[in-house]
């Protein structure tokens, strides 16, 4: 399945911190922004978390919510989110699953080495459940602005 603008987003359900279960149809109604990232406490992967959190005001004025989607599990999402407080719902997708049906499992190379990971990505969700905006290979420095002014937009 690809995500595709204009098309319904793929329908989700994953734990979250806290003990909690996120699902996309549970937001319908709302704005949605999913990131993906590839680690919790990793450098790019905290200055992005932190970007959004700062933001959090900004995109609840926007009636948006925000998910960071990556593999890492529940309890790591809990350290993470604490140590960071962060202001928004972590999901844990440890099957790929989910990441997958949104584009952001992908092939990449490191020292010549190939393996599958989590390409940083961004999915904004209008509140009918239709993607409105896809940004793959993000790059962390300006990037929540950008989202922020495409949700604002909506």
């Amino acid at each position: 399945m690809a995500i595709e603008i204009g098309k319904a987003a793929p329908d989700f359900t994953l734990p979250t911190d806290g003990g909690g279960e996120v699902s996309l149809s549970g937001l319908k109604g709302k704005n949605v922004i999913v990131y993906f990232y590839p680690k919790d406490d990793t450098p790019g992967c905290t200055k992005e978390a932190c970007g959004f959190r700062d933001a959090m005001p900004d995109f609840s004025g926007a009636d948006a919510e925000i998910i960071g989607v990556s593999k890492d599990s529940v309890a790591k999402h809990d350290k993470f989110k604490t140590k960071y407080e962060l202001n928004f719902t972590l999901a844990s997708d440890e099957s790929c699953e989910m990441i997958e049906n949104y584009d952001a499992w992908v092939e990449k190379s490191m020292y010549g080495k190939k393996y599958m990971g989590i390409d940083r990505s961004t999915v904004l969700i209008d509140k009918d459940g239709v993607v409105r905006a896809h940004w793959k290979k993000v790059k962390v420095p300006g990037h929540v602005e950008a989202v922020l002014k495409a949700t604002q937009e909506l």
